[in-house]
């Protein structure tokens, strides 16, 4: 397939994505892949709202009765919400001057049966600055990649470079992690490696959407676990997180926040206390242009028995930070499917006050019966600079 020029600004961008990673324009629907099944946004809640809206899914066309009379949309957009009228290029309705919601503002993947995400803009802030990319293949726990981005808010064009940083990464983790040479130890290294080219390829990215001058790069954080079987190998930079939450059992922090909070609580600061100081957010590793150590956090882990892989954002975290308050969270979401689920957590995320953007991704992983369902052999992670 050949690049197509962004309607909005003209920039070419790869056939079938969904958003521009130069200035954010909706480009139209993305092809469904060979073996994932498509993906239907419509009749997503909007943060916020009580009724399912419609605008969260590009459309080629559309026509919205107001009056009696339909009005015809601009291909790949749809009618303003407030009064029906026609939404223009910059997004504003051009009857009455209302803001459409841009489907960047909450998007869903669900590229296998097993394996989903979504990615939201909250309540409380503007924009999304979240992004998120998956992969899976279509036999449930063969394999997956489970990839989260957060832009920093006060960064400039942190939406841009999140989505652009998640699609660099999730190129290099297309093909399987390396085995080394058959110790946990020599696997670990040879993972490493690979995480270290992950995180390289999103900062390359991140840092290509850096606008020219700009006083506040965008930059993000990073967090990623790869699913192959039973081994779940994960990275992070920042304070996105990673957790094995086991059916019947304790769950598991996989990654370790890159954070002032974190710094806290390994000097003995009790967490809860260490979580809601006033630096609690403050990051000591991050990517852009500014970024001062991309050395990834990496480990792994082998686990036996049913459970689901968590990838969120702090927009979820900041409401159940300990790993049993999230597996208390999803027993009482009823969900069994991980879409089903991943929206059931970003709603509560968003019921609890949604005060920053929210993304959930899930992989669901079936296995023996309760009761042997707990981690089998941890690989304790990397040491890292700083």
């Amino acid at each position: 397939m050949t690049d197509a020029p962004c309607p909005s600004c003209g920039s070419a961008m790869p056939a079938g994505t969904l958003f521009c990673e130069h200035c954010g324009a909706s480009l139209g629907a993305a092809p469904v892949a060979e073996g994932a099944r498509p993906v239907s946004l419509q009749g997503a809640v909007a943060p916020g709202a009580s009724t399912p809206i419609d605008d969260v899914a590009p459309i080629s066309a559309a026509t919205h009765a107001t009056g009696g009379a339909a009005v015809a949309t601009a291909p790949g957009r749809v009618p303003c919400r407030s009064c029906g009228g026609v939404v223009g290029p910059d997004g504003y309705c051009e009857q009455c001057g209302t803001k459409a919601p841009s489907e960047r503002d909450h998007f869903r993947e669900a590229p296998a049966d097993w394996v989903a995400g979504v990615c939201d803009r909250g309540i409380r802030h503007s924009r999304n600055e979240d992004a998120m990319a998956l992969l899976a293949s279509p036999t449930p726990g063969e394999r997956a990649v489970l990839l989260v981005l957060d832009g920093v808010s006060n960064t400039d064009d942190s939406h841009l470079a999140s989505l652009a940083g998640a699609r660099a990464a999730r190129e290099v983790l297309r093909t399987p992690l390396p085995q080394g040479m058959g110790t946990p130890e020599s696997r670990l290294a040879a993972v490493t490696k690979v995480f270290s080219e992950a995180v390289l390829a999103a900062n390359e990215a991140v840092v290509a959407t850096t606008p020219a001058g700009s006083p506040n790069p965008p930059s993000a954080t990073f967090v990623c676990v790869v699913v192959e079987g039973s081994m779940l190998s994960f990275a992070n930079l920042g304070d996105s997180r990673a957790y094995w939450l086991p059916d019947g059992a304790s769950g598991v922090q996989l990654s370790v926040d890159d954070s002032v909070a974190q710094q806290l609580i390994a000097a003995g600061t009790p967490r809860q206390q260490a979580e809601t100081s006033a630096q609690a957010h403050a990051i000591t590793k991050w990517l852009g242009r500014d970024a001062r150590d991309l050395t990834p956090r990496v480990g792994q882990l082998e686990v036996t028995g049913p459970g689901w892989v968590l990838v969120c954002s702090d927009g979820l975290w900041n409401y159940a930070s300990e790993p049993d308050a999230l597996v208390a969270q999803v027993a009482a979401s009823g969900a069994t499917a991980p879409d089903a689920l991943a929206l059931a957590l970003t709603d509560w995320a968003n019921a609890q006050g949604g005060i920053d953007n929210i993304t959930v991704t899930l992989a669901r992983l079936d296995g023996p019966p309760a009761g042997h369902n707990a981690a089998q052999s941890a690989v304790p992670q990397e040491e890292t600079h700083g």
